[in-house]
């Protein structure tokens, strides 16, 4: 969804340029995130009002409004698409228009330009997944906690009974310590946000005003406290009950204390349910009974455990499959490592016939080259000449004889005397 979340992005800039302010955001907020029949109304009234406002926006920006919305229905076709190959619909007609309608974050009946309709379906659904992030968070530390005591179970499991005696007293020990820390005032209270206004502030509490601790804590000026803000303004509380040094604090407790604050705050405050805090709805809240006679605030500690001890079964349960499943695939595995190493010996075994055959190879070739540069002898181990020697005294015997006279001197002189020589007279 970061297509979405840029495109809300970039036209709240766009829409500031024009000075609007954030009461007139907050109250479409409103509208859109309660779904009873007069906020409908509501919003079928300010709906002509958003338009206009929207053509107010510069060209280029709705240009790339536009452009990211296109972009974003077409990731969302290829979605579709593979979702129906994977099904072996590919035969089937696809009505993309229908097919969208089950995306919450964008109007399938527009699918070339961005609109009112495609801001206000963005917010509400942006709303609902930080909803949703927020259960997720709770669910895993549940999980985290029914861990933990499983764990804590089957360690005790595997001691004796002298030595799962000392170790169940330690661990109450622990718990103990952990509980012995100071008084925690409760979120959103002014005897929490005074704490904060003296020792993170530096101020006098008795000066303590609500306006001005707004204003201070507003740290990017928006107008508006979000939850990162809220959240920073509960870790003085969160100090007195956890300290990482210790053995008995848990920093994942820690963090679901601190979500549990400000879901705690947004409740009583956030009148909207926006996920933010106005000044106006801070200043609302101060004026609260709850907020100068707040109940004590309840720790982890103090509330009942996050699971019962049926689900912390289910979840035993279930680890167990899981490590019955993951006992097969190592099984498994081991199998395939040893025929993977028994044809690895065979390959190995095959390699070197092989290299004992290149090498016999190699030597025979050795030999023969060998035998091919000695002469060759006879019969009685005497050397016989080769073929060019051979061929060399018959070239020898075919030079052409001198004749020699009866007392064995070469005549060198022409058996015939030369004819046509002329004649001399005398």
């Amino acid at each position: 969804y970061l297509t979405y979340f840029l495109c809300i992005c970039l036209l709240f800039v766009c829409l500031s340029i024009y000075n609007y302010t954030y009461i007139h955001f907050n109250n479409l907020y409103c509208i859109l995130c309660k779904t009873n029949e007069e906020n409908i109304s509501l919003l079928c009234c300010f709906n002509g009002r958003l338009s206009k406002e929207l053509d107010l926006v510069g060209h280029h920006v709705r240009t790339r409004l536009d452009e990211l919305k296109r972009q974003e229905v077409s990731r969302l076709r290829m979605l579709l698409k593979a979702k129906l190959d994977s099904t072996n619909a590919q035969s089937v007609q696809m009505d993309h228009a229908s097919l969208l309608k089950q995306f919450e974050h964008l109007d399938p009946h527009n699918q070339n330009t961005f609109e009112a309709k495609d801001l206000e379906l963005l917010i509400v659904t942006a709303t609902k997944d930080l909803e949703n992030f927020d259960a997720e968070r709770h669910e895993e530390f549940k999980r985290y906690e029914m861990l933990k005591e499983h764990e804590r179970r089957e360690y005790l499991k595997s001691l004796d009974q002298e030595k799962r005696e000392e170790e169940e007293k330690r661990i109450k020990e622990l718990k103990e310590k952990h509980r012995q820390h100071p008084k925690v005032n409760a979120p959103g209270s002014v005897d929490q946000l005074r704490e904060v206004w003296k020792e993170t502030d530096g101020l006098d509490p008795q000066e303590f005003n609500p306006k001005t601790f707004f204003k201070l804590h507003d740290t990017n000026g928006d107008g508006v406290l979000d939850e990162q803000e809220l959240e920073a303004l509960f870790t003085k509380e969160l100090e007195k009950v956890y300290d990482p040094k210790n053995e008995e604090d848990d920093m994942m407790e820690m963090e679901e204390e601190r979500l549990r604050m400000r879901e705690h705050v947004m409740q009583n405050v956030d009148l909207n349910h926006d996920r933010l805090v106005s000044l106006e709805e801070f200043l609302k809240s101060t004026e609260k009974k709850e907020f100068n006679n707040p109940n004590e605030w309840e720790t982890l500690d103090d509330t009942k455990p996050v699971y019962t001890e049926e689900e912390l079964q289910r979840f035993e349960a279930e680890l167990q499959d899981r490590e019955m499943e993951l006992g097969r695939r190592a099984e498994k595995l081991r199998q395939e490592q040893e025929l993977l190493k028994e044809r690895s010996k065979a390959l190995e075994a095959q390699k070197r016939e092989y290299q004992q055959a290149v090498m016999e190879m190699s030597q025979k070739q050795k030999e023969q080259q060998a035998l091919n540069r000695q002469p060759p002898s006879g019969p009685n181990g005497e050397l016989q000449f080769q073929q060019e020697m051979q061929k060399l005294a018959n070239e020898d015997s075919q030079v052409v004889k001198v004749p020699v006279n009866q007392n064995g001197v070469q005549n060198n002189l022409p058996a015939e005397p030369p004819q046509n020589l002329p004649q001399h007279t005398s």
